[in-house]
């Protein structure tokens, strides 16, 4: 049955790719699991030298499993990942099928799958991983979720069936995942960031996780990275940060404190499950390119445009931060979209620092929900929106690049559906 299934899959995904139809990353794992739900798992168990890691996470996953996967090829190690951000069930399973053969053998080192995080309980059961890295866990789609603690309980319950010498790996400087890793009978390492990066003061407003995990007492912090992590100390307990590692002589392909966080969890799982040493992974990361829509630079019509994926408040105050960081001149492009991969509650973005974007930037506004941002922005107060806000996202990026000079940028903020929107104007493909 498999065999039919494998053959059916991979013709479609001919098809797809063939007619430009998307690159086939969820309907043929869709169509194997309606005939056989567990697929996976069964493809998987004929494979057991083929060492699974799942990487979960509310933002950071498809970078973070790009990073991988350079560092292990840097070391001669055969890999594949879900590359296209399928990260459902389905998405694993359609992976599977473009890269088993018509024999059913997986004839690979390692497999790397990002997961949603609602989706990361089922992964778990059905791909048995020798891995896990929890890279952060912040508000996002609400009306698919629930709140972070209901993920947060469900990732805690589901750690328990991990397979005996699996490991996990996790952000040393989020108190609610450091808590959860600790709390299991499980070996665990944790990565941070250096503390010279941080900044004095209190969490802002996208924090989720403030109170101690275990007793429930206010944390104080001593330093903050972003949103709830940073060096954080419970007065009650003493409930503190694990011993992390934070690699800071390796470079940093991408702009930004969230991504040195993903390129250290890739160095750190790299090290502890395949032994790769740091001067492998600095070979690999210095020459890592960006996953699409993650800080992709795009040339178009003699302008460089920069898209950094922001569909969260957590994510969305980071790229506002690193564009600030980055020091360019050049206009915003904000797309807020509120369709199923998005999350239909749009009312997250009254948690964005908007107010940290550069004055001299000219903001520009698209999407499903224009005018939801438009009045969001209109509440800075110092921005002339009157010709700026356009419901038809190619006639905004026409515009906000005909009023970028050659020498500025334009930077692209969209969630996650209009990331894929725009991506299809500018470069003539689908992605899924």
């Amino acid at each position: 049955m498999n065999f039919f299934l494998t053959l059916l899959g991979k013709l479609i995904l001919w098809f797809s790719q063939t007619f430009n139809l998307g690159s086939g990353s969820t309907w043929p794992g869709h169509i194997a699991m309606e005939t056989k739900p567990n697929f996976v798992r069964e493809v998987l168990e004929k494979n057991p030298d083929v060492k699974i890691i799942l990487i979960a996470g509310t933002n950071g996953k498809t970078t973070t499993s790009l990073m991988l996967q350079k560092i292990l090829e840097e070391k001669n190690l055969k890999v594949f990942r879900n590359e296209a951000g399928a990260n459902l069930l389905n998405g694993i399973a359609s992976t599977l099928i473009k890269n088993l053969n018509l024999t059913g053998r997986l004839t690979f080192d390692a497999a790397i799958f990002e997961t949603d995080e609602n989706n990361f309980p089922l992964a778990l059961t059905q791909t048995k991983p020798a891995a896990v890295v929890l890279l952060n866990l912040f508000r996002d789609q609400l009306d698919r979720y629930g709140e972070v603690n209901t993920i947060a309980t469900k990732w805690e319950d589901s750690l328990h069936s991990l397979k005996k010498g699996a490991i996990i790996i996790t952000n040393g400087d989020d108190p609610k995942l450091s808590n959860i890793a600790l709390s299991q009978k499980r070996t665990a390492y944790f990565f941070g960031l250096d503390e010279k990066l941080m900044t004095d003061g209190k969490p802002g407003y996208d924090v989720d996780f403030t109170y101690c995990p275990k007793c429930q007492t206010k944390l104080n912090y001593k330093k903050v990275s972003y949103s709830h992590l940073g060096r954080f100390v419970c007065p009650a307990c003493g409930f503190t940060n694990p011993v992390s590692q934070t690699f800071p002589t390796l470079p940093h392909p991408l702009f930004g404190k969230y991504n040195i966080y993903n390129t250290n969890a890739a160095v750190l799982l790299a090290s502890k499950l395949f032994d790769i040493d740091k001067n492998t992974a600095h070979t690999a990361l210095e020459k890592f390119k960006p996953a699409f829509g993650r800080q992709e630079t795009i040339k178009y019509k003699n302008r460089e445009i920069i898209m950094l994926l922001s569909k969260n408040p957590a994510g969305f105050n980071q790229s506002i931060d690193a564009i600030t960081e980055l020091d360019k001149k050049g206009n915003i492009l904000l797309i807020l979209n509120d369709r199923i991969p998005d999350g239909r509650d749009v009312s997250w973005i009254w948690d964005v620092d908007f107010e940290k974007i550069p004055k001299e930037a000219k903001i520009f506004i698209s999407g499903d929900r224009t005018y939801d941002m438009g009045l969001r922005i209109r509440y800075l107060g110092d921005r002339k929106l009157e010709t700026n806000i356009f419901p038809g996202l190619e006639d905004a990026i026409e515009e906000s690049l005909n009023q970028t000079k050659p020498d500025e940028t334009l930077f692209i903020l969209p969630t996650y559906s209009a990331m894929l929107e725009a991506r299809k104007i500018l470069t003539g493909r689908s992605i899924l």
